[in-house]
Parts: C-alpha cells; sequence; structure tokens
C-alpha cells in the first residue's frame, strides 16, 4: 500500500459526507423574494430626508417619527394581508446621559412577531436598523438618506415579513426595525433585554445592516459574496466555563459560529451565485452593530452584510469634494443584490423555524478511547411534533465546515465507533420528518443554543 493510500485510509475510515434533504419550500420562498418591492421601501425610507434617532418624531412625512410610523403601517398591512398573523407593536424606552443621547429622548422600535404553532417560545431573528446620519453624529437636521445604511436592512426585514408571512412554522419568527443603532445600539438593548426579562428562547439573531452595496471602497464591484461576523467565545462565559473550554475546545463553536455555519450551508443549497464568508470576529475593526446587546447576553448572533464596503457613502455630509460624491445615496444600492441578501435571510429564518429546535445538554466522552459518544436531552414532543430524530456531525479541527455526519435516529445517545474524540470537533443537529435539520451544537457550554 503506498503511502498515499495509507494517509487516505487513516483519515477517511467509516467517515460520511454530510447528507442532506433538499427542501422545496426553501427555494420557494427564496423566489419570491421582490427586488422590485425592496426598491421601493428604500426610495420610501429614503424620503423621509433625515432617521436620526434624535430628529423630527411629528412630522408626518420627515423624520424619525414619521419613518416608524411608516414601517408600523406596512408591517400592519403584512399581517392583515395573513389573518392578522403577525403581533405589530411599538417597543420604546426614555434613554438620556448617554454621549450621543444625552437629553432625555425616546428611543423607538417597531417589532412584528409571528407566533410559531407548536413551540413559539423559541424564536429566531432577522433585524434592521431604522436610524440614519450624516458626519457629525449628533447632526439631527441634515439631509440623511441613509439608503444603504440601513434602508436596505429595514427593506430586507420587511419583504422577508412579507413572503413568510404566507406560511406556519413551528417556531416563532421576530421582524424588528430597531432604533437608536447610530447612537449607541439602544434599540437592540432594550429589545434583548426585554427578551431576556420574558424569558425568550432565542436561537438565532440575523442583523442585516449593509446589505445594497456592490462597489467596493478598494475597486471592487462584486454581487456574488456576502460576509457572516459571528464572535467566538461566548461574553457570558464563566471562569469555570473557560477553564473546561481550554482542555475541550470551543473557541471556534460558539452557537454564534455554529448559526454562521448553518448560514453558509443555506447560501450553497438555496442562493444561486452567492458565497458567504464567514469572519470569525464580532464585527468590523472598531465598529458594531445590532447583534452584538443580543451576543453580550449569551443569545446566538451574526452580523450579515456586503464583502466590499464603500466608505465614501458612509456617515458622510452630502457634497462633492475633488469630484468624488459623498453620501448614502440611492444611487450606491443594488436592488438585486439586497433581494439575494434578503432571499438568504428568509430561507435561514424559515429552516431554521420549520426544524425542531435545536438539542439542549449535548455532551460528549471518549478519553482515553478508541470511539466518541455524545448524549444529549430528548426533545419535547409536544413543541416538536416534527421531529423525526438527530444527526451527528463531526469535522477535522481545523476545517471551517462540518466535513463528515451520520444520521443515529430518535435516540438520545450514540457511540461513533472507531471514530477518536481527540481528532475531530462533533455536533449535535435535530431533523424534522421532512428533512429540515436545526443548526449543529457543539458540546458543552461553550457551545449551547440553551434549552
Amino acid at each position: 500500500m503506498s503511502l498515499a493510500l495509507c494517509f487516505l485510509s487513516s483519515h477517511s475510515y467509516g467517515q460520511t459526507a454530510p447528507s442532506y434533504q433538499d427542501q422545496e419550500k426553501l427555494h420557494d420562498i427564496a423566489k419570491a423574494i421582490s427586488s422590485q418591492r425592496i426598491e421601493q421601501d428604500i426610495r420610501t425610507l429614503v424620503g423621509f430626508g433625515t432617521r436620526h434617532t434624535l430628529s423630527d418624531t411629528n412630522s408626518t412625512s420627515q423624520g424619525i417619527g414619521a419613518a416608524r410610523r411608516w414601517i408600523k403601517s406596512e408591517f400592519d398591512a403584512i399581517s392583515k394581508a395573513c389573518g392578522n398573523c403577525l403581533d405589530v407593536y411599538y417597543q420604546s424606552e426614555t434613554i438620556s446621559g448617554e454621549t450621543r443621547i444625552p437629553n432625555p429622548s425616546e428611543v423607538v422600535s417597531v417589532i412584528a412577531i409571528q407566533r410559531g404553532s407548536h413551540d413559539p417560545d423559541r424564536y429566531v431573528m432577522m433585524s434592521g436598523d431604522i436610524d440614519s446620519r450624516v458626519s457629525d453624529v449628533m447632526d439631527t437636521t441634515s439631509i440623511s438618506p441613509g439608503a444603504n445604511d440601513n434602508a436596505s436592512g429595514i427593506a430586507g426585514t420587511l419583504e422577508a415579513a412579507r413572503v413568510l408571512s404566507q406560511y406556519q412554522f413551528s417556531g416563532s419568527i421576530v421582524y424588528a426595525a430597531l432604533a437608536g443603532e447610530e447612537q449607541g445600539l439602544f434599540g437592540g438593548k432594550i429589545l434583548a433585554q426585554q427578551a431576556q426579562k420574558d424569558g425568550w428562547r432565542i436561537k438565532a439573531v440575523l442583523n442585516n445592516d449593509m446589505i445594497g452595496n456592490i462597489e467596493g471602497i478598494n475597486g471592487v464591484i462584486n454581487n456574488t459574496t456576502a460576509r457572516i461576523f459571528a464572535e467566538g467565545t461566548r461574553q457570558t462565559e464563566t471562569p469555570e466555563e473557560a477553564r473546561t473550554r481550554r482542555f475541550t475546545g470551543g473557541e471556534v463553536d460558539s452557537p454564534s459560529r455554529n448559526l454562521a455555519r448553518y448560514i453558509d450551508w443555506m447560501a450553497d443549497r438555496y442562493i444561486p451565485n452567492l458565497d458567504t464568508m464567514v469572519i470569525y470576529r464580532l464585527d468590523r475593526f472598531g465598529r458594531g452593530g445590532h447583534h452584538r446587546p443580543f451576543n453580550d447576553l449569551g443569545y446566538p448572533g451574526v452580523r450579515i452584510m456586503e464583502t466590499n464596503e464603500n466608505y465614501q457613502r458612509q456617515h458622510q455630509d452630502l457634497r462633492t469634494e475633488n469630484g468624488i460624491e459623498y453620501g448614502d445615496t440611492i444611487e450606491g444600492v443594488n436592488f438585486d443584490y439586497a433581494a439575494k441578501l434578503t432571499s438568504l435571510n428568509a430561507v435561514s429564518l424559515a429552516g431554521m423555524a420549520w426544524a425542531p429546535s435545536p438539542p439542549a445538554n449535548v455532551q460528549i466522552q471518549g478519553a482515553v478511547q478508541p470511539s466518541t459518544t455524545l448524549n444529549w436531552d430528548a426533545l419535547d414532543p409536544a413543541q416538536n411534533p416534527q421531529l423525526k430524530g438527530y444527526k451527528i456531525y463531526w469535522r477535522y479541527t481545523d476545517a471551517p465546515q462540518w466535513q463528515f455526519s451520520r444520521y443515529v435516529g430518535n435516540v438520545d445517545k450514540y457511540t461513533l465507533e472507531n471514530v477518536v474524540i481527540d481528532n475531530y470537533f462533533f455536533g449535535v443537529a435535530s431533523v424534522s420528518k421532512d428533512g429540515a435539520e436545526s443548526p449543529v451544537v457543539f458540546p458543552g457550554a461553550a457551545g449551547a443554543f440553551g434549552e
């Protein structure tokens, strides 16, 4: 036997490449997203002049107040079209004494919830930011179109709600238009804290912040890639959990990272001509987004956005200097690209909401053994009547995506014979009767998606 064959045999014995049952409904959802409707919504949002968090709240046509009332009216219309399937409401809190909100000001977001049929307390979420800004973050009156940052994210969230509201899901889906992002992520903080107080079992937050630009400051024009930012070690990790992780791994298998891997696979399977780049970082250098308040409380959350940013179109006064046009105007948005990333969100939300809940309390054993055993808590059949069983995934420790899988049936424990625990990372996903899968859950506290 050659050395090459010996290497292959020792590394591939008993391995099975990941299998997956295609979901025709997800192809239908991806195709139903309309770039024309997204364009209409972005144009409407740009028409409010400025959406600065501290701008006019009384005008019927200009400022943040008019913008949020229009967003709510759109969610209300979507709900009416689906037989009042959405619970639509304002969520607000008065903020003061902050660097960017020095005086008492009401930060008002618009929330729409599509309740799940069997597990309504399990949530997946898509969010965008209402507010816009110019060069001076405290300038509340200058024209600030915010076409890409972040009318594109709001338009995508509205469009996802239009399409997904035509279906019924086991788990709940939240569509969130969050305020106060540019002033300090306040809309996200308010929602995350209230969700924690109310006991929401949040399994995924998909924050969409700038999903419409394809012309980068670096000269690259590209409508076929997108970025998914996902933090590693949980912010809420305890010292004891950190000690365990040191010996068992998990630095690259937080629930946010495995959520990102799930979305990456959805792009490969359902979104033509889109390659997503999972970035092992909370966000871009020195910058932030509305997924962070959820990450701060331990919830899985990622940022989905364009690959090539144009800083001349971000946080800029409208002007022309040295032949360069500055400002976040409608001309900088590619509506087909925004629709493509909206489709990615929609199929990811639907896939998770149709799937059973991610397995809880996943544990692993196998030290000084020739095999690896995983066990987990069986899901409640009342909340997960669609459950068929579970699938174990594993990969080499330096591989970015899951490489091998085995469906193991409706059990709560399984041993992988002749698969040595030291050589791989492992995880477990739940599988529905029609093949919808949850994100993969890495064993222990480092990878847990919660109960």
